[in-house]
C-alpha cells in the first residue's frame, strides 16, 4: 500500500495529515489578513480551517461506524454557521465605508477549504488553497489599481472653520468633475459652529487618478482634509 492510498483512507495517519494540512493552509491564508491588522488574523484562520476539517472528519466517522448519516450534514451546518463569525468582522466606519468584507469572505473560504481537506479531497483543496492565497495577495494590488483608475469616486471632506461647500462644488465644475451626491453633517461633538464634514460622490473625466484629484481639492482654502473612501 502506497502513501497516497493511506492518505485517502480513514486512519490515524490520514486524520493527522488532514488536520495538519488544514492548519498550514489556514495559517497561510490568515498571514495576509493578519499583516494588515484585520479583525481575523493568522490564528483565527487556522482555528476555522482546523475546526472545519475536524467536523468533516467527525461526520465521516459517524457515517462509517454508525451508519444512517448523511456525510455532508455537519459540513452544511459549517457553511451556514460561519456566516455569524464573518458578519462580526464587517463594520461600517464613521465615513459610511464598509470594511471587513474580504476578511469575512476569507473566513468562509477557509472553512470551505477545511471541509474539503477533512473529507480527503486533496486535489481540490490544494488547488483552491493556492488560488485563495493568490486572490488575497497578488490580486490585492490589481484591485487597488483598478479602483484608483475608476471614474466613480467617493471622497470624505472636512472643511475649514470658514470653509464653504460651494467653493468645492465650483472647483469641481470648473474641472469637469460631476458632483453626483453630497451628504454633509456636523461632527457628533462640539457645537453648531464646528466646520462641516461631507461625503461626496464624484464622476471624474477620463484619465484622472484619484490621488491627483485629492491633491487638487486639498489645495482649496475651504478644505481642511480630504481622502478617498
Amino acid at each position: 500500500m502506497n502513501l497516497w492510498q493511506i492518505l485517502n483512507e480513514f486512519n490515524i495517519y490520514s486524520i493527522v495529515f488532514r488536520l495538519l494540512l488544514a492548519m498550514i493552509f489556514g495559517g497561510i491564508i490568515g498571514i495576509e489578513r493578519g499583516s494588515k491588522r484585520r479583525a481575523a488574523g493568522f490564528r483565527t484562520y487556522m482555528l476555522v480551517c482546523i475546526a472545519s476539517a475536524l467536523i468533516m472528519l467527525t461526520n465521516q466517522y459517524i457515517s462509517m461506524y454508525f451508519g444512517g448519516s448523511d456525510p455532508a450534514r455537519l459540513g452544511a451546518q459549517v457553511i451556514s454557521g460561519i456566516g455569524f463569525l464573518g458578519a462580526g468582522t464587517i463594520i461600517v466606519t464613521s465615513h459610511n465605508q464598509v470594511k471587513g468584507l474580504t476578511t469575512a469572505a476569507g473566513l468562509w473560504a477557509s472553512a470551505g477549504f477545511g471541509l474539503t481537506v477533512g473529507i480527503g479531497f486533496y486535489e481540490g483543496a490544494l488547488a483552491a488553497g493556492i488560488l485563495i492565497f493568490l486572490v488575497i495577495t497578488v490580486l490585492h494590488g490589481m484591485d487597488n489599481k483598478l479602483a484608483s483608475h475608476s471614474r466613480n469616486m467617493e471622497m470624505y471632506l472636512e472643511l475649514t472653520e470658514n470653509g464653504k461647500l460651494s467653493d468645492v462644488i465650483s472647483f469641481a465644475v470648473k474641472n469637469s468633475i460631476q458632483v453626483q451626491h453630497i451628504e454633509f453633517t456636523r461632527p457628533k461633538w462640539g457645537n453648531d459652529n464646528e466646520p462641516l464634514t461631507a461625503l461626496v460622490s464624484l464622476r471624474l473625466p477620463k484619465k484622472h487618478l484619484h490621488a491627483d484629484v485629492i491633491r487638487e481639492f486639498m489645495k482649496l482654502e475651504s478644505v481642511y482634509f480630504a481622502e478617498r473612501i
